[in-house]
């Protein structure tokens, strides 16, 4: 495993919650992080960041990670979720809070 590998293993392992993104939860630094970051508050969800645009081994370590070309990235409990049109989908349909209550990491209402 890389030293961005690890890192990047380690942060998703230190939160129930872990979303890699462009900017920072109050300063969104794109649409798609924003809109992420507008549902997870919207359903009350404590998580952990990085700001990808900070780090440039961290900003493609997380794509060879994941195998995922695109930023942000969700995970939750160590499982990759995915991206914006994922993670919007799923809160759309209920499947997001429906995981996220199954994970512990959100009490059901």
């Amino acid at each position: 495993m890389s030293d961005a590998a690890a890192r990047i293993q380690g942060l998703i392992d230190a939160s129930p919650v872990f979303l890699f993104m462009k900017g920072t939860p109050t300063f969104p630094q794109c649409g798609f992080s924003a809109t992420v970051v507008s549902i997870l508050d919207h359903l009350g969800v404590t998580y952990d960041s990085a700001n990808i645009l900070e780090d440039a081994e961290l900003r493609q370590g997380v794509k060879d990670f994941s195998n995922w070309p695109t930023i942000p990235q969700l995970y939750v409990q160590g499982e990759f979720i995915g991206g914006c049109d994922i993670t919007k989908e799923m809160f759309q349909s209920g499947e997001l809070k429906q995981l996220l209550e199954e994970k512990g990491v959100l009490q059901a209402a």
